[in-house]
């Protein structure tokens, strides 16, 4: 079972909202090419809430990711896309209920 996590809130400016889904859509490669990335997903929480939610084995996993492709080209793009900067939160997953877990 994965133990740690990463939830990343964004929220989009006014009239960027659709660049931002395309965005987080073409992300998705990226994601399945990092090895320590166990799950990915980004969502569409409101008309201009979004968010991206990955689980990880462990720490070192986790920090790559925080570091990797995503996260650059994410922080890249943020001052055109963001109404405000990244939340970012680092939960720890206390319970599961997934295939296999």
């Amino acid at each position: 079972m994965d133990k740690l996590a990463i939830w990343v809130q964004l929220e989009a400016k006014q009239g960027k909202e659709t660049e931002l889904e395309e965005f987080l859509k073409s992300a998705l490669p990226l994601a399945q090419a990092e090895a320590g990335t166990t799950t990915w997903y980004a969502l569409k929480i409101g008309p201009s809430k979004y968010g991206i939610f990955d689980t990880f084995a462990d720490d070192t996993a986790r920090e790559k990711h925080l570091t990797g492709e995503i996260a650059k080209a994410l922080f890249a793009k943020a001052d055109e896309l963001l109404a405000k900067p990244p939340e970012i939160d680092k939960p720890e997953i206390l319970a599961v209920k997934a295939p296999g877990a």
